[in-house]
């Protein structure tokens, strides 16, 4: 009889810790989740990184986030693949890449604050920052060269700028489609081709990897004219340097960089989302410093960053729209 009791006492001690372990493991588990960072991966540059970084720890969010910055190509790769599987709980990327990954895998949550922007987004993403393309000119090496002042695209084609211009690639720059969608919408694609590929063989060795490639080159001299960012080409006239920039008469379009909060079932995707919010409301005033767009009610910008020719492209931007622009881009060569 003792010793029946002996081991029934001793079944329950066991069973106690059992449960006492289960337990403990839970709060772990628990407190795991609350405390895990949050993750954000942008295709953003060191400006807006830094812009949204400032307004994360202005927030008191310091330590309980990582940023990890992956080329445009790299991170859209991600998205199209891995959807809601991808090791992120926030993202900032080009709009068309966020808005094709949604409809792929809906991945993204819908935003849970107001966002007061300009335009109308939809509910599960909000733009960060927007860049415009423009012409730019080194006014010295126009000079010197005897150039004509080129007023569109199409004046860039013209046989004394052969081997005087610089764009970027638009099978490696989100910026190369700005100029892409500007000579489609003008001209349609049969007569944009010929001008494409008087302009691709007017640039010969100068078509850049990078959207600032072509303005380094103009800065330096190298060529007379450029296609790119126009708020880089704004600033450089500003510092001092020989720069001009030219709204081209075939439109300035922009490219948006938006925000999106990933599905995910733990206890991250709530601060997630109050990052967000914080990066929109806190961040926006630094962003416009570097990206001088206004994208939301309240904001101004001065009248040197507002483009004269502002256009937007027929079609919605798509993954699939920028594969047809490569295509039509490289057939033009």
């Amino acid at each position: 009889m003792f010793k029946k009791l002996k081991g029934i006492l001793l079944f329950l001690v066991v069973v106690g810790l059992v449960i006492s372990l289960v337990g403990c493991n839970h709060s772990t588990d628990a407190a795991n989740a609350e405390v895990r960072k949050v993750v954000i991966l942008t295709n953003g540059d060191d400006e807006a990184v830094a812009a949204m970084e400032n307004a994360l720890k202005g927030a008191g969010y310091e330590g309980k986030y990582v940023v990890q910055s992956l080329g445009t190509s790299e991170l859209g790769g991600k998205l199209m693949a891995e959807g809601d599987k991808i090791d992120a709980n926030l993202v900032t990327m080009s709009s068309y890449f966020v808005q094709s990954a949604q409809e792929k895998h809906n991945m993204f949550k819908d935003l849970s604050f107001t966002t007061n922007a300009l335009e109308k987004y939809p509910s599960y993403y909000t733009p960060i920052l927007a860049n415009t393309g423009s012409i730019f000119i080194n006014t010295e090496v126009i000079k010197e060269k005897g150039l004509p002042m080129p007023t569109s695209i199409k004046d860039l084609t013209k046989p004394e700028f052969k081997g005087l211009v610089s764009i970027p690639n638009i099978m490696d720059s989100s910026t190369g489609w700005l100029l892409v969608q500007a000579i489609i919408t003008q001209y349609g694609e049969k007569a944009g081709k010929t001008i494409l590929h008087k302009l691709i063989a007017n640039v010969g060795p100068h078509l850049e990897s990078s959207g600032s490639g072509p303005i380094k080159k103009v800065q330096a001299g190298e060529v007379a004219a450029g296609f790119g960012l126009r708020h880089q080409a704004v600033l450089a006239k500003e510092q001092g340097a020989p720069i001009d920039y030219i709204d081209p008469t075939e439109g300035n379009f922009s490219l948006t960089e938006s925000i999106a909060v990933v599905k995910k079932d733990d206890a991250t995707t709530k601060l997630a989302m109050k990052m967000a919010e914080v990066i929109i409301k806190n961040g926006r005033k630094e962003l416009l410093n570097y990206y001088p767009v206004a994208l939301y009610k309240g904001e101004t910008i001065s009248d040197v960053h507002k483009p004269a020719h502002t256009k937007k492209f027929e079609k919605p931007l798509t993954v699939d729209l920028l594969q047809q622009h490569q295509q039509f881009f490289n057939s033009a060569k």
